[in-house]
């Protein structure tokens, strides 16, 4: 078969009915084997473990497709001397579920152990949980399948789903490597082992500004920020910084002045503001206002996406009508709508019966409507914007505010209300992470030409096969060093338990929350991207200033080169980047088991030294990082 780009045929202007694939529909190779399977849940293993780290120390996860792509053609072509490019597909597809689950599970569930219910977060809930949500995930995008990648090719570009497309088949004409992801954690983990296991410099540096109540600068020098402002790029960057400084240097200076000659604590603190520091102040106060704004950004993205929302339910009512004829192409093959019938219906049985979910009928209700609704939504909106850029704990908010509120409103209120409603919140997110990978890989199958059958049921074994691991880093890191804390602040699983313990309880500081709806309203008003800014102001500035370092790497990079050369050389640095985040996950997996094991203090045999407290110390180990990035991005040959 003569091989192909796809840069010339993918849009085109050729209608999705008339596209010819990279392996036509006629040709017949082998996808769903034995070595697909293994390697694919291994990297579903490995990017769920590496994910749920990222997301409970920084709030955010990354797309695991491009280095699911990268590492499994390297398998499939470079070990196994195989050229078979389907195969390498579904190894990506059931890996990037991995970092699906990731998402879905560490959002949501942790927020029972922030409220100290440790005994109803097991892994047995979180296995129930995340593999009710993995069905409905995958089953409410079968029937938009055809609208989704089909009817709407050139219309909905599917960002990271293209870029896939384009690694798969430079992989199978000798392009790309997975070298750049091997070296990139190698340094990634050794960073963090001098760091993080030895103690060499600290992981958070900060500096007091003289003469400004309670102003403070400071980074977190993580290997996984770095990586994730370059992939970010740094026009995000910049948004998640200026957000940060928002918080730190104008609302919590502002509380400090004038908080300062009020003798009585302020709700929701239980201490004078007087007696209060900036990380206090963030606690208790800035947290609720950027809860606010990052509710507004959900809700404003989704009212935005309105006539999308409708479209999709008109094209999944239209897919369930017609069902599937006798006579079809292998291209054009989904699981069965009766497997989509009996299965929607086992969900919501078990959510119902079974007793680690605990929802009642209404959450079993909720958790199969909602399910859809934003399953649906999330399947369209990655089509827009990437999976990296799904708004999933904005679609997780307002599902979690209607649940509350269902819940309420039939009288399950107190703790039982709360564990229903995160449970059923959880069981949602999982589902709207889900269908957005899913919806992001049958577009990379439908170009290079898969059994979307195949890539449904990997992505649904990834999913299944990652809940375990997913779950035990959640419970080994709080073990470690307790979530919701400076070490593992879970910002997003915090969030959620804030929003629903303050509706349930009526506790919500509702003043402080409607002030940071009424900033995400004025950003929206002056046309900025509402949730980059709102999670910068939500997070701790240190988080948003490591991000940025990334980006302004990826800044000098597109300076440094253009065209073609400016396109390698920014794949070849999310790739090193992709290795970076793994490297620190990975190896801040494995001393948080020392810690766990009492280890850590036996290990951290630089901490003793003068040199290991020093800010500006960190502060150079963060900037050699940098250059690390940057020389091996930009190699030895500079083109303009």
């Amino acid at each position: 078969m003569e091989k192909k780009g796809l840069s010339h045929t993918a849009y085109g202007g050729i209608p999705g009915d008339q596209y010819e694939p990279y392996v036509p529909p006629t040709t017949r190779l082998p996808e769903m084997t034995v070595v697909s399977l293994i390697m694919g849940i291994l990297l579903a293993l490995l990017f769920g473990a590496t994910n749920t780290y990222l997301g409970l120390k920084v709030g955010m996860t990354v797309s695991a497709s491009i280095p699911g792509a990268v590492i499994g053609t390297a398998i499939i072509r470079g070990l196994l001397r195989k050229q078979n490019i389907l195969e390498t597909n579904i190894i990506q597809a059931i890996g990037s579920a991995g970092e699906s689950i990731a998402s879905g599970v560490m959002f949501t569930l942790p927020a029972l152990i922030i409220w100290g219910f440790k005994d109803q977060f097991t892994l047995a809930k979180i296995a129930v949980v995340a593999t009710l949500g993995t069905i409905l995930g995958v089953l409410f995008v079968v029937p938009l399948r055809k609208n989704l990648t089909v009817d709407e090719h050139g219309i909905l570009p599917y960002p990271e789903g293209m870029a896939t497309a384009e690694v798969l088949v430079a992989g199978q004409v000798g392009g790309q490597s997975a070298s750049g992801i091997l070296w990139g954690g190698l340094i990634g983990g050794i960073y963090k082992l001098l760091s993080g296991a030895f103690g060499l410099f600290k992981e958070e540096i900060e500096w007091n500004i003289p003469g400004f109540k309670n102003g403070v600068f400071g980074f977190d020098i993580l290997a996984s920020l770095m990586g994730v402002g370059f992939i970010v790029g740094l026009e995000i960057g910049l948004y998640m910084f200026a957000g940060g400084l928002l918080a730190w240097f104008v609302l919590i200076p502002l509380i400090s002045y004038f908080g300062a000659g009020v003798p009585n604590p302020i709700f929701p603190s239980t201490v004078p503001i007087a007696q209060m520091d900036a990380w206090a102040i963030w606690s208790k106060y800035i947290r609720y206002i950027g809860a606010g704004a990052v509710a507004a950004g959900g809700f404003i993205s989704l009212g935005r996406s309105l006539p999308m929302i409708i479209n999709s339910f008109k094209a999944a009512m239209g897919g369930l009508a017609k069902g599937q004829s006798g006579e079809q192409k292998r291209t054009n093959q989904d699981i069965s709508v009766v497997a989509i019938f009996f299965g929607v219906l086992g969900v919501f049985i078990t959510a119902l019966i079974v007793p680690q979910m605990k929802v009642t009928w209404m959450g079993a209700l909720s958790i199969v409507l909602f399910g859809f609704f934003f399953a649906a939504v999330s399947a369209r909106i990655a089509g827009l914007v990437g999976v990296s850029n799904l708004p999933v704990s904005g679609m997780t908010i307002a599902a979690l505010l209607a649940s509350t509120l269902l819940l309420k409103a039939i009288g399950i209120v107190g703790t039982k209300g709360m564990i229903a409603a995160i449970t059923t919140g959880a069981t949602i997110c999982v589902a709207i992470s889900i269908a957005g990978s899913l919806a992001q890989n049958l577009k990379t199958g439908y170009i290079i030409g898969a059994t979307p059958k195949y890539v449904q049921i990997g992505v649904l074994i990834g999913g299944i096969a990652s809940t375990i691991v997913v779950g035990w880093v959640i419970l080994m890191l709080n073990q470690a060093y307790g979530l919701g804390t400076d070490k593992i602040p879970a910002p997003q699983a915090t969030l959620m338990s804030m929003v629903v313990k303050g509706v349930m309880t009526g506790t919500l500081p509702w003043a402080l929350v409607l002030s940071g709806v009424v900033i995400g309203i004025i950003l929206a008003v002056l046309k900025l991207p509402i949730l980059p800014v709102a999670i910068g102001l939500y997070l701790p500035l240190h988080l948003s200033t490591g991000v940025l370092a990334g980006g302004v790497i990826r800044w000098f990079i597109d300076r440094a080169f253009s065209g073609e050369t400016l396109k390698e050389k920014v794949e070849k640095g999310i790739l090193f980047s992709s290795g970076l985040i793994a490297g620190d996950a990975l190896m801040g997996i494995v001393i948080a088991f020392l810690a766990y094991k009492g280890l850590s203090e036996k290990v951290a045999i630089f901490s003793k030294l003068p040199i290991a407290g020093n800010p500006w110390w960190g502060l150079v180990m963060f900037v050699v990082l940098g250059l690390i990035l940057y020389r091996y991005v930009a190699g030895n040959k500079k083109e303009a």
